[in-house]
């Protein structure tokens, strides 16, 4: 049995906007970790069993990647995001050959 995979995604800087970012997707902080205080954060967000690390630094993962979340309730997420009426991502359901899949774009700082 394979372990349960963990994204990772860069960030340009941590401040107002991920915070918001993070909130806005209904995840909460785990944990920080700098080596050292003018070093790049590292961080742990978790959703229910979906856990995402972010890093400030560059060589961590690539800028604007995306990331394939499987969901049993496609609606309800979309459903949920769009009631926060979040001016920085305006998530929309498409019908696609696969099935039916949601961006959520908008965060880059």
């Amino acid at each position: 049995m394979l372990p349960a995979e963990v994204t990772m995604v860069t960030m340009k800087q941590t401040g107002p906007l991920e915070q918001r970012s993070v909130s806005f997707l209904g995840f909460t902080l785990e944990w920080e970790h700098r080596f050292e205080e003018q070093l790049p954060l590292y961080a742990q967000i978790r959703r229910s069993d979906l856990v995402t690390h972010l890093s400030e630094h560059y060589g961590d993962a690539t800028p604007g990647s995306t990331i394939l979340v499987p969901l049993d309730d496609i609606d309800a997420l979309h459903s949920e995001l769009t009631a926060k009426n979040f001016p920085y991502a305006k998530p929309g359901v498409d019908e696609v050959p696969w099935g039916r899949e949601m961006e959520i774009g908008g965060f880059q700082s």
